[in-house]
């Protein structure tokens, strides 16, 4: 059906996130640099900071407290990095995101000082908001928006893998490298592998351009524009809020639970979250199909909150320890989807890199200051009154989800 000359062609309904086919290599691609880029930019440092503490003559507490500041800066830097990709294309930041990561980890190789390690790992974590989710979310809504909430749902699920990856690998490079040439492997996996990856998907997006005869359809989203300023508030503080009870939570997990009387137990509960990650996912791609994207956030945000109420009240009882570990790791999963599908269904594909990256600076922002706070507030209050605390915020934010979840009047549309 043609419109009428003069006449806008009225929007045409999303048929289902799920109805378009998702680019397979791509979101293989990103899977396996999502992989390297956590594994080798966040993952492998806590098993490296105990001889980086050693080599520098620093506490451990310094080496994390340099990597705070560096998580914040990191995320302050989200807002830029978001305009610069509507700018110039994600896959064209990610490849500079892998060059600068490969450069910087180099740096922290080589770096003689305290200082120039503390800068390094700062360029570090600017290098990331390149790189990491973010980034990669944007690369697959400029490929295709249609599909692009079914594609992120299924990176989410690759990605997932990279701490059961990047542990084992990070601890066993430890028994004949020292913690610089491990950074230096590191180096050459961002620079060998993940820049030509990133650097063909740009290429796919230029052909794709050149070749296309008609505007390639956006996701138009389901907040009205008079309200999305508002919501926008909304949504960054609900994901700002739950990112930092995740973070709290998860940077002092094992102790934690060792500290209740779990004892070495307390390891193996741990371990439940990253599986439970995964799993979440999995559940998601094969019976989310109904579930919009703010139902799947207030469900991330209810798993959360519910999985440290179960410790609140199981002391050291083992079950419930094992259910609070799972619900924590069904609801990080389930938020990860989130993070990347929410904006797109509010707010539209035009611009999707600078509003992620304004929800990605709070978050990530508030987040970096979440394991002192957590660390602060256990020693002040008491483990049981900062868990409750923690739960208060999560459910602060359930509520902003929920809100934002009633003033969607209609499904997300399609202009051509």
């Amino acid at each position: 059906m043609v419109a009428a000359p003069g006449k806008r062609p009225p929007p045409i309904r999303i048929p289902s996130v799920h109805s378009r086919k998702v680019p397979a290599d791509i979101v293989c691609a990103l899977g396996l640099t999502q992989i390297i880029g956590y594994g080798t930019l966040y993952y492998s440092f806590s098993i490296l900071a105990p001889g980086i503490a050693n080599d520098l003559r620093l506490s451990l507490a310094q080496v994390f407290g340099v990597f705070s500041v560096s998580l914040f800066i990191g995320g302050l830097s989200a807002t830029c990095i978001g305009k610069q990709m509507d700018r110039v294309g994600a896959a064209t930041v990610m490849t500079v995101g892998s060059a600068l990561a490969g450069l910087t980890l180099a740096l922290c190789a080589w770096s003689p000082s305290i200082a120039i390690f503390a800068i390094a790992i700062i360029l570090l974590e600017v290098s990331s908001g390149m790189v990491q989710y973010q980034a990669a979310f944007a690369a697959l809504v400029e490929h295709d928006p249609k599909s692009a909430s079914r594609s992120i749902t299924y990176l989410t699920l690759i990605r997932g893998f990279a701490s059961t990856i990047f542990w084992p690998i990070s601890a066993t490079l430890l028994h004949v490298l020292s913690w610089r040439e491990i950074f230096l492997v590191f180096a050459a996996l961002n620079l060998i592998l993940c820049m030509p990856l990133h650097f063909w998907i740009r290429s796919l997006g230029k052909k794709v351009g050149e070749a296309s005869i008609r505007p390639r359809e956006t996701v138009i989203g389901a907040i009205p524009t008079h309200a999305r300023r508002r919501a926008m508030v909304i949504v960054s503080f609900a994901f700002a809020l739950l990112g930092f009870t995740l973070a709290a939570i998860l940077a002092h997990m094992v102790p934690m639970l060792g500290s209740i009387g779990l004892g070495t137990a307390a390891v193996v509960i741990g371990s439940l979250f990253g599986p439970a990650q995964v799993a979440s996912r999995l559940i998601n791609i094969v019976f989310g199909k109904n579930l919009s994207p703010p139902a799947l956030a207030v469900v991330s945000a209810v798993l959360i909150v519910f999985g440290i109420l179960i410790l609140l009240a199981s002391g050291d009882w083992l079950p419930e320890a094992v259910a609070f570990a799972i619900c924590l790791g069904l609801g990080s999963g389930i938020n990860s989807i989130a993070q990347g599908s929410l904006p797109l269904y509010l707010f539209g594909s035009d611009g999707y890199g600078a509003i992620t990256g304004k929800m990605a600076a709070a978050r990530l922002a508030l987040g970096a200051g979440a394991p002192f706070a957590f660390s602060a507030a256990m020693e002040s209050i008491g483990l049981s009154m900062s868990l409750a605390a923690n739960a208060l915020l999560g459910a602060i934010s359930i509520a902003a989800f929920v809100t934002v979840a009633v003033s969607c009047r209609q499904p997300a549309t399609v202009k051509a």
